[in-house]
């Protein structure tokens, strides 16, 4: 094990130094979710994520662990939009016999409409993708956790969690159920070790804002999100950021 490894595990408070701590991000191929998985394998933990592409999913595997010495990156291709799926990534993550250290959950689509006139079956494509994918995971994940009497889950919500608007339709009702999910569980957990944030972003720059005319200065970058979720990481046993709310300066678009 490298000093600078070293180094970075006497930071992550708590974290026993036999070995690297495992973080597990869904969805991070791309976006708010690969900066959050590649800022906690700079900071010296392995990592799992699942998401549908194979090719990106590998290509994250490549160059992540290139640029990162020493550390692994865990991939496994899945829909978690589908419950199977998301039992058969639940397996492949316990077949790992590691202890999770935190879990990311990331996975989301965003379908635009009104509740009026989205297509059919749009409803349930939102909360299975939005909602479902954290609820079961997490239930799948947790009693490992609950053992240790340690761990932190992380829900990334958004403002839509917690203000509608007129092109939201299902998906804003998705992402305010995504937050009533994060805050029972923080409830439920408390006394249990375990830590449980929701990070409600407002306009990040991502792949799917890159073909606006806005320019880039005009949203949040995806490394603000990540910075702010590894501070948040290492705040003392006793203190937990239930909520962090992070709009672009000039405001919401």
């Amino acid at each position: 094990m490298s000093d600078l490894l070293n180094s970075e595990l006497i930071k992550t408070k708590d974290v026993p130094l036999a070995g690297k701590p495992l973080v597990i991000v869904t969805g991070a191929t791309k976006g708010i979710g690969k900066a959050i998985l590649r800022r906690f394998v700079k900071g010296g933990f392995d990592a799992i994520t699942v998401a549908r592409n194979t090719a990106d999913l590998e290509k994250l595997k490549q160059e992540t662990e290139q640029e990162f010495e020493g550390r692994q990156v865990h991939i496994y291709t899945a829909d978690l939009g589908e419950r199977e799926q998301i039992e058969a990534f639940a397996a492949f993550v316990k077949a790992q016999q590691r202890s999770i250290e935190m879990l990311v959950n990331n996975t989301g689509l965003f379908l635009p409409g009104q509740i009026y006139n989205e297509e059919e079956g749009t409803f349930e494509t939102m909360i299975n993708v939005n909602v479902g994918s954290a609820y079961h995971l997490t239930r799948a994940l947790l009693p490992a956790m609950m053992e240790r009497q340690r761990g932190y889950i992380v829900n990334v919500c958004s403002t839509a969690s917690i203000k509608a608007y007129p092109n939201g339709g299902s998906y804003c009702i998705a992402k305010h159920a995504l937050l009533g999910l994060t805050r029972e569980l923080r409830e439920e957990l408390k006394t249990k070790g375990i830590k449980v944030t929701a990070i409600l972003p407002g306009a990040t720059y991502t792949e799917s804002w890159a073909g606006s005319d806005l320019p880039e200065s005009r949203f949040m970058q995806v490394d603000d999100m990540a910075e702010l979720l590894w501070t948040s990481y290492h705040l003392s046993p006793s203190a937990v950021v239930e909520e962090l709310l992070v709009r672009p300066q000039l405001g919401d678009l």
